[in-house]
């Protein structure tokens, strides 16, 4: 096949070109996008994904968000002016243009609810199929999930093949009777759904909804941890998330409606001063060593010099805290893995840079405490400003994005689109010719 088209050479070959073009394609077509809708701030972390696997990111980006109470969203134009203002940013620093993202959900109305089911899928020799698996699933769902619930996950925690127990994947195995226990992640129908016109008024299609909680712990916790037993503590500006895993499964999930901006509004309320300079002392003086230092607590705040006692912030960080680590500890009494667990709890989110709060919690929950930061994420020119526990739900979901069957496609632009502007890349129409 002759090839003479400028600029390459009269004897290049066209079968070189269209080989090497595709793969510098598949260098770099493939990348996944996390999408965290915060209360206070909403998130996102662009991933490119190598052949052998691994996740570069390049590129993040935060904004303030409005718009939502607890989790929840309370009006829509609110969190879709917030993500479309913050995807411009992260489209400039990763030069792909975001059509769809793993976003996270939020809200006390998320709910884990234990169930099993069962069916007969034929003669001793029938080997289990994934007709067989849905099948188990619809049976486990009837009946247990309110029809104003819409189900974010099913996770299986184990199956019964005619008696014998513990299996994990049936799949290709054979038997008669199939049983299953499951644990079913569900929120309001409402939540779901706002949440998903938010997203989709940024020009952004969801591509699978997930608990805030559940993203950060895919983020920040090992293999082992998920084997042996850990909780997770997501402190985000108004909720605060708990996760449980045992046996690398998701056991329980819950969310409570208090958050580290409760401590802001405390301090705002009894120092009497604006929220502001309460987020100020909150970041630089709050603290879970509390009595250790009686130093009083000077901020420059608009050309002056405010002060304030030490043991009037302590008193109302403590009292903050004590109240939110009392809910977590009746969500972890409610899984019945208060003080079960041998990896203890990780605790992360934005509430997680409070200063020695780990020390808080061991004291308060009795159990061992880590903080936990996306790591092990090959940086491609980004440096290290997502490893921080703030970042660990969008990364989770990024990661969860990367695991999707649709990858999206890099532009040239960091300049944001309509839909009906996209077309082949300049490169794409070039080759496109061979």
């Amino acid at each position: 096949m002759d090839c003479v088209i400028t600029p390459f050479p009269r004897d290049f070959d066209c079968v070189f070109v269209k080989l090497r073009y595709n793969k510098l394609m598949d260098e770099v077509s493939r990348y996944a996008v996390g999408l965290d809708i915060g209360t206070a701030n909403v998130r996102a972390v662009v991933g490119s994904m190598t052949s052998n696997g691994r996740i570069n990111v390049i590129g993040y980006a935060e904004a303030p968000n409005s718009g939502m109470r607890r989790g929840v969203v309370a009006n829509l134009s609110g969190p879709a002016q917030a993500i479309d203002s913050m995807l411009g940013e992260v489209e400039r620093m990763s030069g792909y243009e975001v059509n769809s993202a793993a976003i996270s959900i939020n809200g006390s109305q998320i709910l884990s609810t234990h169930t099993e089911g069962m069916i007969a899928v034929g003669a001793m020799e029938h080997e289990i199929n994934e007709n067989d698996l849905a099948r188990v699933e619809d049976v486990a769902l009837q009946g247990r999930i309110p029809a104003n619930q819409e189900v974010l996950r099913i996770v299986p925690l184990g199956f019964t093949i005619d008696g014998q127990d513990g299996i994990k994947d049936p799949l290709g195995m054979t038997g008669s009777r199939l049983e299953m226990r499951a644990n079913v992640v569900s929120t309001m129908l409402p939540n779901y759904e706002n949440l998903r016109k938010a997203a989709e008024g940024a020009n952004v299609t969801p591509e699978r909804i997930v608990p805030s909680v559940e993203a950060a712990a895919r983020a920040v916790l090992t293999e082992r941890q998920r084997e042996n037993g850990v909780a997770v503590i997501d402190i985000g500006a108004a909720t605060t998330g708990v996760a449980i895993f045992e046996e690398s499964d998701l056991q329980y999930i819950g969310v409570v409606p208090v958050g580290s901006n409760n401590i802001t509004n405390d301090l705002a309320v009894m120092l009497a001063i604006d929220t502001e300079v309460a987020e100020e002392i909150k970041r630089r003086f709050a603290t879970g060593s509390f009595g250790e230092n009686d130093n009083p607590v000077v901020i420059r705040w608009r050309g002056k010099d405010l002060h304030f006692e030490r043991d009037q912030i302590d008193e109302v960080v403590q009292a903050r805290l004590e109240e939110i680590l009392e809910l977590v500890h009746k969500e972890l009494r409610r899984a019945h893995y208060d003080q079960r667990l041998p990896e203890g709890i990780v605790i992360t989110g934005g509430g997680a840079k409070i200063r020695d709060i780990e020390k808080f919690v061991r004291k308060t929950l009795e159990m061992s405490v880590k903080i936990g930061t996306p790591t092990g994420l090959g940086l491609n020119g980004v440096t290290d400003p997502i490893e921080k526990p703030e970042y660990s739900a969008a990364v989770g979901l990024m990661l969860m994005s990367a695991e999707q069957e649709e990858i999206l496609r890099p532009q040239n632009t960091g300049k944001k689109k309509s839909k009906k502007d996209k077309g082949p890349g300049l490169l794409a129409r070039f080759f496109g010719k061979f």
